[in-house]
């Protein structure tokens, strides 16, 4: 991709001065599984000015999944399984929902509002499009070109209280039509951790018009799959990080053995 490339209404966003905004890890790797992490970055295009928003609220759940990026490349360095990564924040455009989805570029998040998405004209929603979400669902499509994959699995994190709702679970598995392999993974993962407040379909739930991942990367490939959702105060700090990528890589491990 060329960044700032100005697409049909001569609108550009990113300049040779922004991160691209895709990074392979194991780019060269044929395991069998292929690891995403949809909400790993918080970088901002210097044309949006920092959204308008504070460090801090950048640095909150809100801008990015905390500690999913460190988890989700122990992951793939346990593993050897490539991870495609996507490097901007979440608000600025979330690539995990389709384009067209309310919360794809949201003008407010969390109660917090995000000034540069307020009446975003179609030129520049395009713009985050063709130069971030494009870039970045390329980048994982090929992964599945390049070695014949047999399961995916997106690493994702979520806030202890949302909405003033306190969230008990530790972990969550997220899916729609294969209920197979989320109910696997839960399986292996309380074999070791007995006692786990796990969740299905906790804290979210998958929707066509919502999601991306489930639908477009599981689902459509007929593969084995799962959004696994991580409490963020578990992975704040690098040794919660490399618990958690141990645990859950031991229980794909456990689960590809079965498929």
């Amino acid at each position: 991709m060329t960044l700032g490339k100005m697409n049909e209404a001569g609108f550009s966003l990113l300049t040779g001065r922004d991160p691209n905004p895709v990074e392979i890890v194991n780019a060269d790797s044929r395991s069998p599984v292929v690891l995403f992490c949809e909400h790993a970055g918080q970088a901002i295009p210097e044309r949006l000015a920092g959204l308008g928003i504070s460090r801090q609220d950048l640095d909150a759940h809100i801008g990015w999944d905390i500690g999913a990026e460190a988890v989700a490349r122990h992951m793939a360095q346990i593993l050897g399984a490539p991870l495609v990564i996507q490097r901007y924040s979440r608000l600025v455009i979330d690539c995990n929902r389709p384009p067209h989805a309310p919360d794809a570029m949201p003008e407010i998040s969390d109660g917090v509002a995000v000034p540069a998405n307020r009446e975003l004209t179609p030129s520049a929603r395009q713009a985050r499009v063709d130069e971030i979400f494009t870039p970045f669902q390329q980048a994982a499509n090929g992964l599945f070109q390049t070695a014949p994959r047999r399961a995916a699995f997106s690493i994702h994190s979520f806030t202890p209280v949302f909405g003033g709702v306190a969230r008990p679970w530790e972990l969550g598995f997220l899916f729609r039509k294969d209920t197979r392999t989320s109910a696997a993974l839960r399986d292996h993962v309380q074999a070791r951790r007995p006692g786990m407040a796990i969740g299905m379909n906790e804290p979210y739930q998958i929707e066509e018009e919502s999601d991306w991942f489930v639908p477009r990367h599981g689902e459509a490939r007929g593969l084995p799959h799962s959004l696994i959702e991580i409490r963020n105060d578990r992975i704040g700090q690098e040794q919660g990080q490399r618990d958690w990528a141990g645990l859950l890589s031991a229980a794909i491990s456990d689960f590809m053995k079965d498929i």
